[in-house]
């Protein structure tokens, strides 16, 4: 199996079981920034959440 092989099964493995894919033909640094950003909103919504939770608290 070669490299590019390889990272494209893990992209579609990604893409197909956590991820959406947006149906776009993306470059590779698309297609990585794409899945980034998808892990860091919720991330980034946590907590945002948790801030406004506690500056509701004080």
């Amino acid at each position: 199996m070669t490299w590019a092989r390889a990272e494209k099964a893990t992209r579609v493995a990604i893409n197909s079981v956590v991820f959406r894919s947006s149906g776009r033909n993306l470059t590779t640094a698309g297609k990585y920034i794409e899945v980034a950003t998808r892990v860091l909103e919720p991330t980034l919504l946590a907590l945002g959440v948790l801030a406004i939770r506690g500056r509701i608290k004080r």
